[in-house]
């Protein structure tokens, strides 16, 4: 007999027969017996058919899933590569922007060597002179002692050109130059500067890939890079200065940026993890050794951090990781940069000491001690600072930069002076707060209004989740975007404290502007490009009459599409106008003056002027200089005050003094300096130095006192005793005057 609960399948099936078996069987078997055969077989035949079914639907769900795992993994891809390609080409298409701008602009291919070394300008000539040494030198290891004991530039003064000035760019480049066999390619200057071009490339790119990290969508990436180049006059120094320091240096230090990004995601997997670890540590420290200022850019950077794990909003273990990479770049910058003391005596190594140091004394979290604890913590760590940053100082034979703080003691108002070089400083565009002007081209280019709501937006959505924090409730492991919480993001809030404190400064000096303005690009792409601000701004308004997700998606496509057409509609054309149109540089009188010194004067000869202009005597005629456009050293500062007294009202005995302390043989007088009209009155050179001489009192007017003697440059062109005495012109055309110091004086009537 066969039951259904207890008769297993295999017995069921095997019960059935052909079909006219069973109806012979069936037939001569009893009506109840033959009822219970029938029930057997068609129970057999529906679990046969519910198995079959069974597996083919277990096979089209596996199916299902298949392809739909092979659909996500191939959108997933499509995405990534698109965006990659975007960034690529966007820097490359950057690159080769600038030179082609560069190109048309001082028609640089048409032009003799003199005249291409003529563009570059004061401390960038210096920089520049530095690299044609090291390709002259007979090997490398040649090259890098004269430039270490460098005596060849400066009279009476052998410095560490290398460590001094930050070579190491030169050094590197000069390097690749000669072991990629460039030098039967190329010419040093279009190699010199094509490196430069393609690191801006790269800046661009790493920019890119921030605001991507952000948003999700390599949209924005495209909106920072137009934002970017349509501001390029307030984002990068690179068309009026190529060789900066700041040039090479940035660009690593963006990369650092995007990799910090990346590293602060919550849901980043292990080899994602890993691999911003690896990049992050080789661009610091890389950062760190182009630029002598680039440990107080980390030092914002640490402070940012700092706030980001006072505030729980990020595990601390990753914050501490990156404090492990500034001191090994510290340290390694150290040894690598001569012992460099200004590295142990930073900022920055005080912070990150004081940080490691009060991690000890660090409670479980979530326990009233330890909100407590906090508060001490924060405490703890701004003492420490300081206190060992003066231990530091007390210990650590260092070259204090004095100038620097009583720089800003005066830029604060905290203090009054009549020195020269202070109040020259002061009258420099770049270190005066920004201009009316600087801000009107942000709006006009849609960026600092958009900067401005997204920065707002993140800003109290951060204080959101810090108020929720002090009230004990966690934060979410995944934010969602219906939870409209984009505060909750760690590296969202690291960028929103970062550009906050950049952005102070760029208000008091305006040369900070470089700095803080390509993440503004950067902040308010990502910002309209992203559904999760948008549904936090949302979420305050409680929108109710539209789905807010839907809304928030279409938001984060429609109004970059938007801005993307106008920017496009407005400043593309400008852009090819740019390139097409052919500037003119020409300047003849420079031209003359080296061409002059590089046939007449003798090559030990040492020459006095202007600081800007012996960077460029420097550069094309290799001559010995008396001073330097540097300003980070205090004799050179010193040196630079004393050489620009040729423009005051002191005597041609006294001015003979101070040039021939310096054993210098030719004197340079410019005409637009002397004659100088177009600066603001009281920040002419000669006003400074009439100030600080004591030769003007600033009472109710400008009230000029009695000097028996008149002003230097315009009484040394006029050929009478006691200047003849002193000097003798030797070559001058519209814009200089060349005089030889006499070693032999011979008084006349």
């Amino acid at each position: 007999m066969c039951h259904k609960a207890t008769t297993p399948i295999w017995d069921m099936l095997s019960c059935g027969r052909g079909k006219e078996q069973e109806s012979r069987q069936n037939q001569a078997l009893p009506p109840k017996v033959s009822a219970e055969l029938t029930h057997c077989h068609l129970y057999a035949h529906r679990v046969d058919q519910s198995k079959a079914y069974n597996q083919s639907t277990h096979g089209m769900e596996k199916y299902t899933l298949t392809t739909g795992k092979y659909y996500v993994l191939f959108q997933r891809f499509a995405k990534i590569f698109i965006g990659c390609l975007a960034a690529v080409t966007s820097g490359m298409m950057y690159a080769l922007y600038l030179s082609a701008y560069h190109e048309r602009k001082f028609w640089f291919s048409n032009r003799q060597e003199l005249e291409r070394e003529i563009t570059f300008q004061g401390d960038s000539a210096i920089y520049y002179s530095y690299y044609k040494d090291m390709l002259k030198a007979p090997s490398f290891e040649r090259g890098v002692y004269e430039l270490t004991h460098n005596n060849k530039t400066v009279s009476l003064k052998t410095i560490n050109a290398v460590q001094q000035m930050s070579l190491y760019p030169e050094l590197i480049a000069s390097v690749l130059y000669q072991a990629t066999g460039s030098n039967e390619i190329i010419e040093p200057v279009y190699f010199y500067i094509g490196i430069v071009f393609g690191l801006q490339g790269i800046y661009v790119t790493a920019l890119f890939v921030t605001s991507w990290l952000m948003s999700g969508t390599w949209l924005a990436g495209m909106l920072t890079v137009a934002w970017f180049i349509i501001n390029r006059v307030d984002t990068t120094r690179i068309e009026y200065s190529i060789p900066l320091r700041e040039n090479w240096a940035l660009p690593y230090f963006a990369c650092q940026v995007a990799a910090l990004t990346g590293y602060l995601k919550s849901n980043l997997n292990t080899y994602g993890e890993r691999f911003c670890y690896l990049l992050m540590s080789a661009s610091t420290y890389t950062f760190m050794m182009m630029w002598e200022y680039s440990h107080y850019l980390l030092f914002l950077q640490a402070i940012s951090l700092f706030l980001l794990d006072s505030f729980s909003l990020e595990q601390s273990d990753k914050v501490h990781e990156v404090y492990k990479i500034y001191i090994f770049s510290l340290f390694l910058g150290y040894l690598l940069q001569f012992e460099n003391s200004a590295l142990l005596v930073s900022p920055l190594l005080s912070l990150v000491v004081a940080l490691m140091l009060a991690k000890c004394l660090q409670v479980k979290k979530g326990t009233f001690i330890a909100k407590i604890m906090k508060v001490i913590n924060f405490y703890l760590v701004c003492t420490l600072t300081v206190t060992l940053n003066i231990i530091m100082k007390m210990f650590v034979p260092h070259k204090e930069h004095g100038h620097m703080l009583k720089f800003l003691e005066v830029k604060f108002g905290l203090n009054m002076t009549k020195n020269f070089t202070m109040n020259w400083l002061l009258c420099q565009e770049s270190l005066q707060a920004p201009s009316r002007a600087f801000f009107l081209r942000l709006t006009q280019s849609s960026v600092l209004p958009f900067y401005t709501l997204v920065l707002i937006i993140c800003f109290f959505s951060m204080l959101q989740v810090i108020f929720r924090r002090i009230n004990g409730k966690s934060l979410k492991e995944t934010v969602t975007l219906e939870d409209g919480r984009i505060g909750e993001r760690p590296e969202i809030i690291y960028h929103v404290i970062h550009t906050i404190l950049l952005g102070s400064l760029a208000m008091v000096i305006e040369g900070l502007k470089y700095l803080w303005t390509p993440y503004v690009c950067m902040l308010a792409a990502f910002g309209v490009c992203s559904p999760e601000l948008w549904m936090t701004l949302f979420k305050w308004l409680r929108l109710r009459t539209v789905h807010p997700v839907l809304l928030a998606l279409i938001l984060s496509m429609a109004v970059p599409t938007i801005i993307g057409l106008s920017l496009w509609k407005e400043f593309f054309p400008r852009l090819m106008t740019e390139l097409t149109e052919l500037q003119e540089f020409y300047d003849p009188d420079t031209v003359e003056l080296m061409t002059w010194i590089k046939r007449q004067a003798p090559v030990a000869a040492v020459f006095a002027g202007s600081p800007q202009l012996m960077g460029a005597i420097k550069l094309c005629t290799g001559w010995m200089v008396t001073s330097l456009p540097l300003y980070n050293d205090d004799d050179l500062l010193k040196r630079n005050e004393n050489i620009y007294q040729i423009y005051s009202k002191r005597s041609a005995e006294d001015i003979y003094k101070i040039l021939t302390s310096y054993k210098t043989n030719y004197l340079i007088v410019e005409d637009a300096i002397c004659n100088e009209v177009g600066t603001t009155r009281g920040c002419r050179v000669k006003d400074l130095l009439d100030i600080a001489n004591g030769h003007v009192v600033c009472e109710e007017g400008d009230k000029l006192t009695y000097s028996k003697y008149g002003r230097f440059c315009h009484e040394v062109k006029i050929n009478y005793s006691p200047y003849v005495n002193y000097f003798t012109r030797v070559y001058w055309n519209r814009s200089y005057f060349v005089y030889k110091i006499n070693t032999v004086i011979s008084f006349q009537s």
